[in-house]
């Protein structure tokens, strides 16, 4: 019944999805929903798109193990992000009427940078949407008792997120966000309310963490340990400041106040929201402490779904099942559609010559979405077995080492130039691969650290020095100054 119940509800997220793709006739409608998204969609929309399964299963699973020191990336870093990009980066990118982030790139810089960026944030969205389709596998697995292989599982989410995300676009996306939230928010709340019951009360389980220091935010004071922190802190928190999906929410609002307000309150209450899947976990070590150990042995991702499927009643399993899926569904299908559009509207367009219609480019658009939810699927086949955490934290570190610093530098620094952001991009993945491929390196500090320092040495230098890269390549729309 269980099973039976939670395809219904995939059917009824695609029936939605499909309602609300009516809206579609143009690209700009499928991209970024044609800029009529109120200020409480853009909150629900940033917020299901950054709650996915990494939240629920990934994260949790770090703080039973590690407590909050363990999870400084995400979910502090990662809600950090949208509250800075609400207060830094919306208002400025919003006024400039772009369809993605990567047209900001070549506004700026000029194709070479344009490109460079957008292989970067496609790139980037390889291990965070895997992420979401490895958490879909397991359900269905999970579900079926095993009947369905996790790989079969990942098929069959991923078809059940394209048929609605290849057609509706943004639309789409953002309002089945708006249904799941309301599921996920509400799904979670009343699990914590019964999980905390069986516990014997929330003061018993906010005992038990305090006594396992699980509360310990801040790392040993030696340079080691505050060095590694701080770089596991700014992988998420500026590393997905320059990603397309983040983008779409700020560029799909119909008000400037809406995208900037929207993001911050986003960003907040994912923060604070994040808690009740911690606390979720930490009140299986009341309920259920032998198995619950065992499972942090092999695999602690697994703790929460045992919990629910074991040792409670089938009501209580349904909530979870929908939060759980609502949350991988919102997530999945936001960063199947980023990607797709900057790779239509930034390379596809490169080789094209002559005028390209906007039907035409919706058309591509609507094929990339297809073709790179079939490389996603490929990719979590090959990398099954990966902790849900690791493939989203490694994603961010792409778009940090190079992305990051062109977009900052050409926002609020006039001088930087074509020829620095060049060089920072250079710089940063280089060094980046560098501190990869020298494991004594990477042990010794942190690899995304160092191609970011390096990324900031390289747009300094680069748009200091003589200029052998023309500043504004031709073809380049002039922006206004940084600060005007």
């Amino acid at each position: 019944m269980l099973l039976f119940m939670v395809i219904a509800y995939l059917f009824v997220t695609i029936g939605i999805g499909l309602w609300a793709a009516r809206r579609v006739q143009s690209s700009a409608d499928f991209a970024i929903a044609g800029r009529h998204l109120p200020m409480y969609m853009i909150i629900t929309t940033t917020f299901a798109t950054w709650f996915g399964s990494e939240i629920v299963l990934g994260v949790p699973a770090k703080f039973i193990k590690g407590g909050l020191n363990a999870v400084v990336e995400d979910p502090f870093g990662a809600g950090t992000c949208l509250i800075l990009v609400g207060v830094f980066f919306a208002a400025k990118l919003y006024r400039m009427t772009l369809l993605t982030i990567s047209d900001y790139y070549r506004a700026r810089y000029g194709r070479s940078v344009e490109v460079i960026c957008s292989l970067i944030i496609m790139l980037s969205y390889l291990g965070w949407v895997s992420a979401q389709v490895t958490a879909l596998g397991l359900v269905f697995n999970l579900l079926s008792g095993g009947l369905i292989s996790i790989p079969w599982g990942m098929a069959i989410g991923v078809g059940s997120i394209l048929i609605y995300t290849l057609w509706g676009g943004m639309w789409s996306v953002a309002v089945t966000d708006f249904i799941q939230m309301i599921i996920l928010v509400l799904g979670l709340v009343v699990l914590a309310f019964f999980a905390a019951d069986m516990a014997g009360g929330a003061g018993k389980v906010i005992d038990l963490a305090v006594s396992r220091d699980m509360f310990r935010f801040w790392p040993e004071p030696s340079w080691h340990e505050m060095v590694f922190f701080f770089a596991a802190a700014i992988t998420m928190m500026l590393g997905s400041i320059p990603q397309q999906d983040v983008f779409q929410r700020v560029m799909s609002a119909n008000t400037e106040r809406a995208a900037t307000h929207g993001t911050v309150i986003g960003g907040t209450a994912y923060i604070l929201f994040a808690f009740v899947p911690m606390f979720l976990v930490a009140s299986a070590l009341l309920i259920m402490p032998e198995q619950t150990q065992a499972l942090l042995a092999d695999d602690p991702q697994k703790v929460l779904p045992t919990l629910v499927m074991e040792r409670m009643p089938v009501m209580m399993q349904v909530l979870f099942f929908g939060a759980l899926l609502s949350a991988i569904k919102s997530c999945a299908s936001a960063t199947l559609l980023a990607p797709s559009v900057t790779f239509t509207e930034n390379i596809w367009r490169q080789f094209r010559t002559g005028y390209v219609g906007d039907l035409e480019n919706l058309r591509i658009m609507r094929i990339s979405v297809f073709v790179f939810a079939i490389a996603v699927l490929a990719y979590s086949i090959k990398m099954e077995g990966t902790p849900i955490f690791e493939l989203v934290s490694g994603a961010y570190q792409v778009p940090l080492v190079g992305a990051f610093v062109p977009l900052v530098f050409g926002l609020y620094w006039k001088r930087a130039s074509t020829q620095g952001a060049l060089c920072a991009t250079g710089l940063g993945i280089g060094v980046w691969i560098a501190f990869m491929a020298t494991p004594a390196w990477s042990a010794a500090f942190p690899q995304q650290l160092a191609g970011l320092l390096a990324a900031l040495v390289g747009m300094v230098l680069g748009s200091l020095l003589p200029q052998w890269v023309a500043h504004r390549p031709e073809g380049a729309p002039a922006l206004a100054p940084a600060g005007h």
